[in-house]
């Protein structure tokens, strides 16, 4: 049987080891959304997801009638949808912020942790990856100590987002000094100790930290 066809609940097609779908299982789990999650290996896709979904991408989410794609649309989507909690400030100038700090997310951590999570290429190339990613970080702790949450007093998308990224530094080799970045770490601890997050985690994932 198709794997798309004759569903009648909303049903997210997640990559276990992809950091975008990381993010939407987030949501799901943070809302308290009862959602069919369907595991694809991206190397064996099937056909019938190119059919509902052009870039043939994961995530993907499929809710009756209506299919999804691009991880940040679907989570905006879904906070829309579950109101409640929100995971967006309710004031336009908050929640431009938060996607701008998104965006700066995806553009100075994402990229580089796809291209290591990948681990194709040039060692060159990869080991500039992991120093900038590294540095990056490093360099960006101490705004952890500021609020409890990403740049915020609440729990965020932007969180959503991060979190992801910080639980797969052990499986791309980036360790983090503990003493200059210990709001970081604090921040981490609290994070991975969230129920929402350890109920997002596929059984892939939990083995990363093993």
């Amino acid at each position: 049987m198709s794997i798309v066809t004759k569903r009648s609940s909303m049903t997210l097609f997640s990559d276990a080891r992809d950091q975008y779908s990381h993010r939407v299982r987030m949501v799901l789990a943070e809302k308290g959304v009862t959602c069919d999650i369907v595991d694809i290996d991206p190397a064996k896709k099937p056909e019938d997801l190119a059919e509902i979904n052009p870039y043939n991408s994961l995530p993907t989410l499929l809710d009756r009638d209506l299919v999804l794609y691009e991880a940040n649309v679907i989570m905006e989507y879904l906070d829309e949808r579950f109101p409640h909690p929100p995971l967006l400030p309710v004031y336009p100038v908050q929640r431009a912020l938060s996607r701008l700090w998104i965006t700066r997310v995806e553009k100075e951590w994402s990229a580089k942790l796809d291209l290591l999570m990948a681990g194709k290429g040039r060692e060159t190339l990869l080991s500039k990856a992991r120093k900038e990613l590294r540095e990056s970080i490093i360099a960006i702790a101490p705004i952890f100590g500021e609020k409890p949450y990403f740049m915020n007093e609440e729990f965020s998308l932007v969180d959503c987002c991060v979190a992801p990224i910080l639980w797969r530094l052990k499986e791309v080799d980036i360790t983090l000094p503990e003493k200059s970045t210990r709001p970081l770490h604090k921040y981490m601890q609290t994070m991975f100790e969230r129920d929402a997050f350890r109920a997002s985690l596929t059984e892939t994932e939990i083995e990363m930290q093993e």
